[in-house]
């Protein structure tokens, strides 16, 4: 058995200046990914938050309107859900839809057998093609938007005429209702529609853009008072801010799962990936015959070989099982010194008594060295390693 020696610590593990080398570029992206991460979080705080909602003071918001309607006795409320918002119609009541467009046809649809009789006033804000003809029977949006923003009234409508020029410039409409009054035209095309109802004393307006509505478009042009002119004919404002949590979105009041909301070919899809990824494991984890054997490319001498072992033991520490692989190769080279099997090498009950009665030594010792704890420290390893040697040498002295 070779005796051990203390082989000098040569430390494998990268130094700052090499870890930071290799991570500066992950770091630097990371550092520039939360950078724009933030800057996009801080353009956009200020930006269009609560659009048409009559509690936010944003630019975007409608707050300012409401504050005025208020000091004239008009009562503003706002509702996120259909329900509420069928609920709450009735002859005494404005109904302003903010966002038709986010209403399913099912919504709409409800929507409009509620107001139809009512008597009373329903405003819908830049409502679009499919919303508007659901919404407002007889009247049609044009593909084309207005390309001016403040217009001039050029109708018999008294609102729009004591208001004058105001920013309604947005969606176009025609409509097929004799009576109604088509205000603010683009090109012949109104932007400002209002439709009575047969029966009730009730009425529908279509308005093309919101900015009459908005805080920081509210005192330009005759904004103000077309404002709260369609919005204080009665004296309680419904605001209906429609909610994409609204369950009867679905057309029931089941809640849906993700699944329910996906469509199926989207399932399909992803079924058809999953088939893909199994089949493309299976081509890359198929074997070309049986192994085949392959020689070294490179001879590595067995010194260096228990060099390199040496150093990651020490590395890690593992006196322990350095001491384990020491005394299992004692064992294995004095079993047949002593006429113990190779099988038994490692059995006390069958190495002991051959060993102690060809050595005449004491059992108790040689019990400690072969089979005993981990030595504590490198001193006590090297210590271990001599005696090891000592009494192979000692076994086979003739």
């Amino acid at each position: 058995m070779t005796t051990g020696a203390v082989i000098p610590a040569t430390s494998t593990a990268p130094t700052t200046r090499q870890v930071w080398t290799r991570t500066r570029g992950i770091v630097l992206a990371v550092v520039l990914l939360l950078a724009g991460a933030l800057a996009i979080a801080v353009i956009r705080s200020d930006n269009r938050h609560g659009d048409l909602d009559p509690r936010s003071a944003d630019r975007y918001g409608s707050r300012a309107v409401a504050e005025l309607l208020a000091d004239r006795g008009v009562s503003t409320r706002v509702v996120t859900t259909l329900a509420e918002a069928r609920a709450a119609t009735g002859r005494d009541t404005t109904l302003l839809v903010a966002i038709p467009d986010l209403l399913t046809p099912h919504q709409q649809s409800q929507l409009r057998a509620s107001t139809a009789g009512s008597g009373g006033r329903t405003i819908l804000v830049a409502a679009g093609g499919s919303s508007v003809e659901r919404l407002a029977p007889g009247v049609t949006a044009d593909p084309a938007t207005s390309l001016k923003s403040t217009l001039d009234p050029h109708c018999g409508l008294a609102e729009a005429r004591r208001a004058g020029s105001a920013d309604t410039g947005g969606i176009r409409y025609t409509t097929t209702h004799l009576d109604a009054d088509s205000c603010y035209p683009s090109q012949r095309l109104a932007t400002l529609i209002r439709v009575p109802t047969a029966t009730g004393g009730g009425d529908t307006v279509v308005l093309g853009a919101p900015d009459i509505l908005l805080n920081d478009r509210l005192d330009e042009q005759g904004n103000a008072s077309l404002a709260l002119q369609l919005l204080g004919s009665r004296p309680h404002l419904v605001w209906y801010l429609p909610s994409l949590s609204d369950s009867s979105a679905t057309g029931t009041g089941e809640q849906k799962s993700l699944f329910d909301l996906l469509p199926s070919g989207w399932l399909w899809g992803t079924l058809q990936l999953f088939i893909a990824a199994a089949l493309a494991a299976f081509w890359r984890a198929r074997r070309l015959g049986p192994l085949v054997p392959e020689k070294l490319p490179v001879v590595i001498r067995a010194s260096e070989t228990v060099e390199g072992r040496a150093r990651l033991y020490r590395k890690a520490n593992a006196r322990d099982r350095a001491a384990a692989a020491l005394r299992s190769t004692a064992r294995t080279r004095l079993a047949p010194l002593v006429g113990v099997p190779v099988s038994q090498a490692h059995a006390p009950e069958a190495l002991l008594p051959a060993l102690s009665a060809q050595l005449h030594g004491d059992g108790q010792t040689l019990h400690s060295l072969l089979f005993g704890p981990p030595p504590g420290d490198d001193a006590a390893l090297i210590a271990l390693t001599d005696q090891l040697d000592a009494l192979e040498r000692e076994v086979r002295r003739p």
